[in-house]
């Protein structure tokens, strides 16, 4: 009864958090009061929580990675997809090699294979600590959408890099044919096991859905359940399971666009998996909070094997990791900007310079958070000669400290870097967006008149249904005739028409729902009524506001 007690306490952090972010003076990112939360619970319960590491890894990661790559929006992934692979790839590697040696020569007594297993895992970065602190930033679309996809991929690249160097360590061998043999599996068994098993999963749920119906509830479970589904298939087959749980993601978002899922499916799973992520992401930071007096503990113990007696070392240790990994970081987007610009010169394409505040601000914005933490929790407790695994509690303590540093050092830094930076809109954005309205009017308009026809022959009102058309036809075109094909003022007028219309809109519709709510409270209508009713005005108002 303990261990629920623990869960749901953490859990009731988790939704303090988020009202304790705004009621803060100062702007602090949401997964440091999430820490703090955590480290207040371990204050009264007294100790931490024991979990599996193999269980951690699969309650927390296939769901997180899954709506990442569900998510992520598919444009900037391909379009900037040699950055990204720069960034997930080569920065991956260049950071377990660059920073593993520096750990080493830190801590001597850190073996060469846990101080590349403590790189890896500190590699990856956290799309979720990021969009966090960018809500209080001003970074650009673009260098987000790079950030998010660098944060899919090098999940995988850093996580396999950990795998290697935890195996080296336990076994005290390595070898480098057999590492590329295994990371070519990996990386093709995991993408085909999560590809394959959300292609299965959504015929199969077709099939059964055109002979037996859709049972209510039932396509949000199973959309709950094929992140866990993909995860295990590929491990099953020693495959990545995270790249299967990414794969598997953007696999589901090319299947969203088949459009076969009902409307208010959508708006109900869409719903679900905002909870879940946020009470996933919630947890995994009060979770480290509240292992960290237990972590620090275990870390003194540890800190005798460096040959310190002062705990002041690991406060230097956990800064000089954290300062390392930024100086690699930014030594890498350099060079490969370097390259970039040599390169388009070259082609006799024009270049701009970007700021080197921007270059700074990259690198700041590497922040770990839940994928290094629930990867440094899988660390063995013993080696395979049943001794203890080296310097586990000094390894979990510094990538926790890491975590906490670069989200304070983001959150510290970022405003101030990109305050007062001036970035264009993205003109491709904005005109995909005008021809989707063009197009979805021109269509509704023509649907509005067959639909009428229709109605016409089969109805015996048939005054009613030209008036009707009218009416609804009189929406569509308004789009149409107030946004001429290539002229930009009028592109920019019809947009400043579309938000005056959707506040005024926003204004009805809460009069609306004031209205009704009067009325139940009063009893002229009925709660089923009411409820009703005010469920057609917020799916409209959630319509309007996105």
């Amino acid at each position: 009864m303990d261990s629920i007690e623990i869960v749901l306490a953490m859990l009731l952090a988790v939704v303090a958090s988020a009202y304790l972010v705004r009621v803060l003076p100062l702007a602090v990112p949401l997964p440091l009061v999430q820490i703090g939360l955590g480290a207040v619970i371990a204050g009264f319960t007294g100790h931490g929580v024991q979990m599996d590491p193999a269980l951690f890894f699969l309650l927390f990661l296939p769901p997180l990675l899954f709506l990442d790559g569900w998510r992520i929006p598919k444009g900037g992934l391909f379009r900037d997809k040699a950055v990204i692979l720069e960034l997930a790839l080569g920065l991956v590697i260049f950071t377990v090699v660059g920073a593993g040696f520096l750990i080493h020569w830190l801590i001597p007594a850190m073996p060469l294979p846990v101080a590349f297993a403590l790189a890896a895992i500190v590699s990856p970065t956290d799309p979720v600590a990021v969009s966090s602190i960018a809500s209080r930033a001003p970074i650009p679309k673009r260098l987000m959408h790079i950030l998010e996809g660098e944060s899919l991929l090098n999940d995988a690249s850093g996580l396999v890099c950990f795998r290697f160097a935890v195996a080296a360590a336990m076994t005290g061998a390595f070898s480098l044919t057999q590492a590329s043999l295994t990371f070519v599996w990996l990386v093709a068994g995991g993408i085909g096991a999560g590809v394959l098993t959300v292609l299965a999963i959504t015929w199969l749920q077709r099939l059964l859905f055109r002979r037996f119906g859709e049972p209510a509830g039932s396509p949000i479970l199973v959309n709950l359940l094929m992140p866990f589904g993909a995860y295990l298939a590929a491990e099953h087959l020693h495959a990545s399971g995270i790249l299967a749980a990414v794969a598997a993601g953007i696999t589901m978002s090319y299947v969203e666009l088949s459009g076969q899922v009902m409307a208010n499916t959508r708006i109900q799973r869409s719903a679900v998996w905002d909870t879940v992520q946020f009470a996933l992401n919630g947890v995994m930071f009060v979770l480290l909070g509240e292992q960290l007096p237990d972590i620090m503990e275990g870390a003194r113990v540890s800190l005798d094997q460096s040959g310190h007696v002062n705990a002041w070392w690991l406060v230097l240790y956990a800064f000089a990791i954290s300062f390392g990994l930024m100086t690699l970081r930014f030594v890498w987007v350099w060079t490969a900007l370097r390259i970039t610009l040599y390169r388009k010169t070259r082609r006799g394409e024009p270049v701009r310079q970007p700021p080197l505040r921007l270059l700074l601000a990259m690198s700041l914005a590497g922040v770990r958070g839940a994928i290094t933490l629930a990867g440094v929790m899988t660390l063995p407790l013993t080696l395979s000669n049943g001794a203890p695994f080296p310097a586990r509690d000094l390894t979990i303590f510094l990538a926790s400290t890491v975590i906490l540093i670069s989200l304070v050092a983001a959150s510290i830094g970022l405003p101030r870097l990109l305050g007062g930076l001036h970035f264009p809109e993205e003109p491709a954005e904005q005109q995909e967006e005008d021809l989707a309205r063009r197009e979805a009017a021109s269509a509704a308009i023509a649907a509005v008149e067959r639909a009428q026809m229709e109605l016409m022959h089969k109805g015996d009102e048939c005054d009613m249904y030209p008036e009707a058309a009218g009416r609804v036809i009189a929406l569509y075109q308004h789009r149409l005739d107030t946004r001429g094909a290539g002229d930009d003022e009028a592109a920019a007028r019809y947009r400043q028409l579309d938000r005056a219309e959707r506040a005024l809109r926003l204004a009805a519709l809460q009069a609306e729902r004031r209205t009704i709510f009067n009325l139940a409270r009063h009893e002229h209508i009925s709660d089923e009524i009411s409820r009703k009713l005010v469920r057609e005005i917020d799916l409209v108002e959630a319509r309007h506001k996105n």
